[in-house]
């Protein structure tokens, strides 16, 4: 079945006056990303999402469509990998990779409607019904002061078992929050905490060292992404586990990390690093070094049941049915109109838990009225 053409919508969702939130480095004021609308010559639509700043990738989108127009849909990942053999001075960290992320998307969800199956039969099988997931929150604000302990008694209301938290103003402040945290959410909680590359090596050592007594799942990007080194190094050191690699692409840059044994937890996100054809190859990079993978997610809903299938087609390994911490699924937490308000049938979460969809593709349906209202003219 031909592609017969490819469109990229930008959408865009303004926060509130006074609501933005995020990161040490930075503060979010919109939630925005690229909807990839991929149709096949049967008229079947396939639906994607694509990272980054969406007008860059509406640029890059004429060229990827000279390969990919009149293709046939399970042909893409042999396309992909011949636009990235005769475009390598491009590189691939940035547009090209994010672009093909949500084209690929979008082509594994049109050939599931084609084949009447959903998208993790595609890719490997149906390994479990539902996934785990761990809420994301805990963000830095404009008040960060006022809105912590706020939003960490949400999570508890909610009965979350994990969540992760923003770190990275200062060590001495990850230290409180941290312990504000475990102070709300009880011993049994899982927190992970997220620098987002924010510190230096030796910041990074001092805010572990403070943090660790309060048990910490694992300490996400504590370091630039591009310093191999200095993970390999904080890795041997650290008495948390290290987890990093959502600014990572393909699986060649995630095979930097493994190949010194410099993280603990591998963070692919879907819509970024390569779509599920890269998605499949990191985590059988994962698997084959024993190394937990947990997909990251901060877009919208297509992202998410993206993410839904690629964690429930994972094989339980090594661990068989005795499975002592399963694979977590970032659930965003954040205020972000774009998560739910784009899709008929969003993917709620009960519990700590999300169903994984079932009918063909991925099993999720946009709201093209909705799409209008969001969409950057």
């Amino acid at each position: 079945m031909k592609i017969k053409d490819i469109a990229f919508i930008a959408v865009q969702a303004a926060l509130p006056a006074g609501k933005a939130y995020g990161m040490a480095k930075s503060l979010a004021t919109a939630r925005a990303t690229t909807i990839v609308r991929l149709t096949l010559e049967d008229g079947t639509e396939g639906i994607g999402e694509a990272w980054g700043i969406p007008q860059v990738n509406i640029a890059m989108l004429p060229l990827l469509k000279t390969y990919l127009v009149g293709a046939d849909v399970f042909d893409v990942e042999q396309v992909f990998a011949l636009i990235y053999a005769r475009h390598y001075h491009f590189g691939v960290q940035g547009a090209l990779t994010w672009s093909v992320s949500g084209i690929d998307m979008a082509a594994k969800d049109a050939a599931g409607k084609v084949l009447k199956l959903p998208v993790h039969r595609l890719i490997g099988g149906r390994q479990a019904s539902e996934v785990s997931i761990y809420a994301s929150g805990g963000y830095l604000t404009e008040n960060s002061e006022r809105d912590f302990e706020p939003q960490i008694a949400a999570m508890a209301e909610a009965g979350h078992k994990a969540v992760k938290i923003k770190i990275g103003v200062s060590p001495a402040n990850d230290e409180h929050r941290v312990a504000t945290a475990r102070r709300i959410l009880g011993p049994d909680v899982e927190i992970m905490v997220d620098i987002n590359s924010n510190y230096t090596f030796d910041l990074a050592r001092e805010s572990i060292a403070r943090m660790a007594p309060h048990g910490i799942g694992w300490v996400e990007e504590p370091l630039g992404p591009q310093d191999i080194r200095g993970y390999e190094l904080l890795q041997r050191w650290s008495p948390v586990p290290i987890a990093t690699g959502e600014a990572l692409y393909t699986v060649h840059d995630f095979q930097h990390l493994v190949e010194r044994r410099a993280v603990d937890v591998l963070q692919p996100d879907l819509s970024l690093c390569g779509g599920l054809w890269q998605g499949r190859l990191i985590a059988a990079l994962a698997i084959q070094h024993h190394l937990r993978l947990s997909p990251h997610v901060w877009g919208s809903g297509i992202g998410l049941a993206a993410a839904v299938h690629f964690v429930a087609s994972l094989p339980a390994s090594p661990h068989s049915n005795n499975v002592p911490r399963p694979t977590l699924v970032e659930y965003d937490l954040g205020t972000n109109p774009l998560r739910d308000g784009l899709l008929r049938n969003p993917l709620r979460a009960s519990g700590d838990r999300l169903p994984v969809p079932d009918a063909p593709g991925l099993g999720v349906e946009i709201d093209w009225q909705a799409v209008e209202r969001f969409a950057v003219k």
